[in-house]
């Protein structure tokens, strides 16, 4: 009797350790499951950061290349700013890493207090089994077994002795497999706020070196103000230049209308009748299109649209919705610019970007961000400079606005 009530406690013992082997194995070690994603993530922002970074050292190496005479002035304020669009993506970057980071941390961290509760649970399960082995000692086990009333019933003891030595070794593996991803999550939780750290030192370095190439540029700016001479060969570049735009836009125009004929569909885009003006919070221009005072000579010029004045980085939008025919820097007048095709003829073109925000062959909405406002190419401060074709002609862009002033008067 005594015999039978030994067994059956052992039994109900060993039922019980089963049922929470199976519950522990089912909580597992934690291992986020967006970690691999984040992770891979962070990856491809360092990849991006090292191709920057790359194009920010030839940039560079052009420079020196270029003279220091002033001949040479808007060549090198050319460069600078390519450098400083490098620079700007190296920033925008680098903030997108921290922010992974982040995510990287908490992630870490959840996963290090789970598995932190993990341990305590098993070790105390494990020092359970420790004082029932010490309280019960090994003699109870052999009487559960030399007490077999048949060979049959023999059998039927050595495998629950088996089952329950087996769990015990699965407890003492579990302990030790939860220790040592504990240790793992430490580690590179650490290595993350490390690297967290270092990203943000080189943003600010990334600021500062933004800074000093800013001033290059005002003074270069400041530069080719004073050299009337160069100025003047300027403008006579820059008529030419505004020619082989135009030819530009009128060749590209008739690849996609051959494109649209050969493939109906594949590139057009239902466009509005109005136009949406690209700054809805600055009205005010300081340029007129066609006739005005040239800001580097002083005398009177042809100018081939409109400029408005903004703070650099606001947000230029389409006038209306069409296809990116080109996004481009160009180093000696328009800087970083964007042109957009609404139908065959009808075009829009916003220059001077500090950045561009579409890509050509994207298709563009009325009222998305095409760039912001900066002061690239030939350009003494930020402004948006824009301009409107009708049927491949050029025309003046307040035509199609009302509420414009310029120098404080409405026109």
């Amino acid at each position: 009797m005594e015999q039978k009530r030994g067994l059956c406690y052992l039994l109900r013992l060993l039922s019980v350790l089963l049922a929470l082997t199976v519950f522990l194995s089912a909580q597992g070690v934690l291992a986020p499951a967006g970690y691999a994603t984040t992770k891979s993530e962070l990856d491809a922002l360092k990849a991006e950061s090292a191709q920057l970074d790359k194009e920010k050292k030839a940039l560079e190496q052009e420079l020196k290349q270029i003279g220091k005479e002033k001949k040479d002035a808007q060549k090198r304020k050319g460069v600078l700013e390519q450098q400083i669009g490098t620079i700007e993506g190296e920033i925008k970057n680098i903030d997108r890493q921290i922010n992974t980071y982040d995510t990287l941390i908490v992630e870490k961290e959840t996963a290090l207090q789970v598995n932190e509760a993990e341990e305590a649970r098993l070790f105390d399960l494990f020092c359970q089994r420790v004082r029932y082995m010490e309280e019960e000692g090994q003699s109870n086990y052999w009487a559960v077994l030399f007490n077999a009333e048949s060979f049959s019933d023999l059998l039927d003891r050595l495998v629950m002795m088996d089952e329950i030595m087996a769990y015990d070794n699965d407890v003492m593996d579990d302990l030790l497999t939860t220790r040592a991803q504990i240790q793992t999550d430490k580690t590179e939780l650490e290595s993350a706020r490390s690297e967290r750290q270092t990203a943000k030192t080189t943003r600010e370095s990334s600021v500062k070196e933004l800074e000093g190439k800013e001033k290059e540029v005002q003074g270069i700016l400041s530069e080719l103000s004073k050299d009337e001479a160069h100025t003047k060969k300027e403008l006579k570049e820059l008529e030419a230049m505004a020619k082989a735009m135009d030819d530009e836009i009128t060749r590209k125009e008739r690849e996609l209308a051959e494109k649209e004929k050969q493939n109906p569909g594949s590139t057009t885009v239902s466009t509005e009748s109005g136009y949406l003006w690209p700054l809805p919070s600055y009205k005010n221009l300081s340029s007129l299109y066609a006739g005005r005072i040239d800001p580097f000579t002083g005398k009177p010029a042809t100018h081939t649209g409109i400029d408005v004045p903004a703070p650099k980085g606001t947000k230029v939008l389409a006038a209306k919705s069409g296809t990116v025919l080109t996004s481009a820097y160009n180093k000696g007048g328009y800087g970083n610019y964007v042109v957009v095709r609404h139908s065959s003829g009808n075009t829009t073109l916003y220059a001077h970007l500090s950045s561009r925000s579409v890509k050509e062959g994207d298709s563009v909405k009325q009222g998305q961000v095409v760039g912001l406002v900066g002061s690239t190419g030939r350009s003494t401060g930020n402004h948006l400079h824009y301009e409107i074709r009708v049927n491949n002609a050029r025309i003046d862009p307040v035509t199609k606005y009302s509420g414009l002033t310029y120098k404080g008067k409405a026109i």
